[in-house]
């Protein structure tokens, strides 16, 4: 197991009273026996917990299936296959991402590549980037009905010109299974239907795509189990490396630390994207949670207020000095940090096992179900309703723009007041960043496809806006963040501003035997979430670019930045 090391400051002794309250429930031990009552109290939410706690059993299940594993990928290989394309989203994405930037790809076998963006833009650069007529086609979706993977899997389907060379991953009895059943796709694997999509690192769902990759697979499940024993029954809540970080987790939130801020080395920084997810979507409900913060270079500790909790994950005997330096500047500096250490890469498994149980820990300890996403169901819901009145009228509805200028085009929740005058662009923006109060966070939510350039401009914009604002500031690419933190957004506490970006595409893609394109769905989901973000009373801002995305947000930059000038300089952080 990992060394854990802590030193949480003015946390500490909430943390260990915590601790002494966990041991005295048997929070431990009722775990283990999948027992729902830390999670739960009416009948109907116990039976659903119950259900979602199988994750615990799979290092030790998925270990008794590794020749099955290790046959299908050696299989594909000896056909020849040398490419292997993901569609999933969430948790049936986010674990093979994380196998692919860490471990690479072994000679012989498949290079993965994951799509999780119904962007035209996105969708057309992946497909013309690999020979579909020869590539293993992963469909990876938990219900087997998820819009984004219904929508490219029908796509796909008609470029590769069928599906034989299609493998489903996905739960028993699935509109997914059937079809692969119905259709002879060349595989199946059909998970334990008591794992929940983010909790489903260690099953099938990331486990054929690291073996495909070449993934030592076993060493993986190994370390998973040693992390297990370490962190099973006869482990107190004191002793327990997993329970120890997810009482650290709740209490910080529960202190008003709730932004969690990672801390990764660049081989394995990757991680921090499955964190997210699994932190955010389990713990943001009924006005509480954690917001990780993933990726934003550390700073000096004046730059940080009452707010923030530090993780650390260091790798191997090759430490990165400059990045533990500032983390002692910052424990020196009373600000609660926890340090792990993992021995190698092969240690993710055990890692990855340690933070469910961390997270499962912390959500009991902040009264929530870690196993629901409520809201993430509210955000699918309306935008079904707007691909509903799209089907209807031949558009998406749209409230009143409140601002257009040189191609963008502005929308806000009904609290942003107007700017006096005559506004521009900037005058709303600067209004909007007003609203920005200490101790809340940022969230920038581009709607676009992700390359190296366009995300090294959103990270100089992501800078600027820490620095003036004084405040966390999160960048997450729609669709894909709709099923991360997108329920932290909307249930967790309403501290976050957020500020989408949508576009016009240039060349669209229609959805083979849907009555929409791919731009059109992009923009439901787009619609869809800013309602249900103003529904929760959220501060939130949507600038549309059109007629094309590059000028477009070029304007939107300008304003941003000129918005900026006006604040003066940054606030320090509550």
């Amino acid at each position: 197991m990992p060394e854990f090391l802590e030193s949480l400051g003015p946390i500490a002794g909430a943390v260990e009273r915590r601790l002494a309250s966990l041991e005295r429930e048997d929070f431990v031990g009722r775990l283990w026996r999948r027992e729902p009552g830390p999670w739960a109290g009416d009948g109907k939410t116990r039976r659903a917990v119950a259900q979602r706690l199988g994750w615990l059993d799979a290092p030790e299940l998925f270990s008794g299936r590794l020749d099955e594993l290790r046959a299908f990928a050696d299989r594909a290989a000896e056909d020849g296959l040398r490419h292997a394309l993901l569609v999933g989203m969430g948790g049936s994405s986010l674990a093979p991402e994380v196998f692919r930037k860490v471990f690479g790809v072994r000679s012989g076998r498949l290079d993965l590549r994951v799509l999780d963006s119904t962007d035209p833009a996105a969708v057309r650069t992946t497909l013309g980037s690999l020979p579909i007529d020869r590539c293993l086609v992963l469909i990876a979706s938990k219900s087997g009905t998820t819009i984004e993977v219904d929508s490219l899997r029908r796509l796909l389907a008609e470029r590769a010109g069928g599906t034989e060379r299609f493998v489903a991953i996905t739960d028993p009895g699935t509109e997914l299974a059937r079809r692969a059943d119905k259709e002879g796709w060349r595989h199946c694997f059909l998970n334990p239907p008591d794992v929940g999509g983010r909790f489903s690192a260690l099953t099938w769902f990331g486990l054929v795509p690291a073996a495909l990759l070449g993934v030592d697979v076993a060493r993986l499940l190994e370390g998973a189990k040693r992390a297990a024993a370490e962190c099973g029954v006869d482990a107190k809540p004191a002793d327990n490396p997993a329970v120890r970080l997810g009482a650290a987790l709740g209490e910080a939130a529960l202190s008003g630390r709730d932004k969690l801020t990672l801390a990764l080395p660049p081989r394995i920084a990757a991680l921090g994207s499955w964190i997210e997810q699994l932190v955010a979507e389990s713990t943001g409900k009924k006005g509480c949670g954690l917001l990780p913060v993933d990726g934003e270079p550390l700073g000096l500790p004046a730059q940080y207020g009452r707010d923030r909790l530090f993780v650390h994950l260091r790798l191997g005997t090759t430490q990165d000095d400059a990045l533990g330096a500032r983390i002692d500047r910052l424990v020196a500096a009373e600000h609660p940090a926890v340090q792990l250490d993992l021995a190698d890469e092969h240690e993710l498994g055990a890692e990855m096992l340690r933070w469910e149980i961390a997270t499962a820990t912390a959500a009991a300890v902040l009264g929530v179900n870690a196993f629901d996403e409520p809201d993430v169901a509210l955000a699918k819901s309306l935008t079904s309703r707007q691909l509903d009145t799209l089907e209807r009228r031949g558009r998406v509805e749209e409230p009143e723009p409140l601002h257009e200028e040189q191609g963008v085009v502005l929308h806000a929740d009904g609290e942003l007041g107007a700017p006096g005058g005559q506004p521009r662009l900037s005058d709303w923006l600067e209004a909007h960043l007003r609203r920005v109060e200490p101790g809340d966070y940022l969230a920038l939510l581009p709607y676009v496809r992700r390359t190296d350039r366009l995300h090294y401009g959103m990270e100089e914009l992501r800078a600027q806006l820490r620095e003036r604002l004084g405040v966390p500031v999160t960048i997450g690419y729609g669709p894909r963040y709709l099923h991360s933190t997108g329920q932290l957004h909307k249930g967790g506490p309403n501290r976050g501003v957020f500020v989408l970006i949508t576009h016009d595409a240039v060349r669209d893609l229609p959805v083979p035997g849907r009555p929409w394109s791919f731009s059109q769905l992009e923009l439901a989901q787009a619609a869809g979430d800013f309602r249900a973000l103003c529904d929760r009373r959220r501060r939130v801002l949507r600038l549309h670019l059109t007629p094309r995305l590059l000028p477009g947000l070029a304007t939107a930059r300008a304003g941003l930045e000129e918005a900026l000038r006006r604040l003066g300089r940054g606030r320090a952080e509550a």
